[in-house]
């Protein structure tokens, strides 16, 4: 298999061996979501998405806003990823979703950029937890576009049915829809691009929100 992403993604996987199958760059198709998201618009266009797409865990219609998330470290029990398609009341985009079971996030920012008549761009900004003390959320789901950073998967499976998947109880895709899920996930440098996050719950420590003129992105 040969890369296309970023050179400044690395993946590491530590996976199960089977027989004599080498997994070096099974890295390789994990998370690629920003090359992934041209082939998949490509695709809806022709129809061929039409029997891969399921139904995102969030069962709202999204904004359309895209938001930046950036934490300096992603620590993460239980992964599932599958595509999606989020609907706005003008549009449908299509996804990564990417679900985790309990999830810490150690520097966690959050931004959107805002523009408002008169005033200009206006940043909305939360910042939460530390480099000690991490933010925590239980069945994290987000709906990514756009993902970077420095990946470990432990117990990999790449190619699942997504119906299939059981990383994160009641997050799975639609039947014969590409899926893959691990047992542990961590990103490093965690720089990500999503229109919808949901959680069961989320623990904000030293929650700081604040709305400031001017572009003021987390990355």
């Amino acid at each position: 298999m040969t890369s296309n992403v970023d050179s400044a993604t690395q993946i590491t996987v530590s996976a199960r061996l089977t027989g004599h199958t080498r997994w070096r760059r099974l890295a390789l198709v994990m998370v690629p979501t920003l090359l992934a998201s041209a082939a998949l618009c490509a695709a809806m266009a022709s129809g061929a998405l039409a029997a891969s797409f399921g139904v995102s865990a969030n069962s709202f219609a999204v904004s359309g806003r895209s938001f930046e998330i950036g934490a300096s470290t992603l620590d993460g029990r239980g992964f599932v990823q599958f595509g999606v398609l989020d609907h706005s009341a003008h549009a449908s985009y299509p996804e990564a979703l990417s679900g985790v079971e309990s999830a810490d996030l150690y520097n966690l920012c959050q931004s959107v950029v805002q523009h408002v008549p008169v005033l200009g761009p206006v940043t909305l900004r939360l910042t939460s937890g530390s480099s000690r003390v991490p933010a925590h959320a239980d069945r994290l789901v987000a709906d990514t576009h756009d993902l970077r950073g420095d990946a470990l998967f432990h117990n990999v499976n790449i190619g699942q049915d997504a119906a299939t998947v059981k990383g994160v109880p009641g997050v799975h895709g639609a039947p014969g829809g590409f899926g893959e899920q691990a047992d542990t996930v961590r990103i490093d440098e965690l720089q990500q691009q999503t229109r919808s996050v949901s959680a069961a719950t989320f623990r904000l420590p030293g929650l700081h929100l604040s709305v400031k003129l001017g572009p003021h992105p987390c990355f």
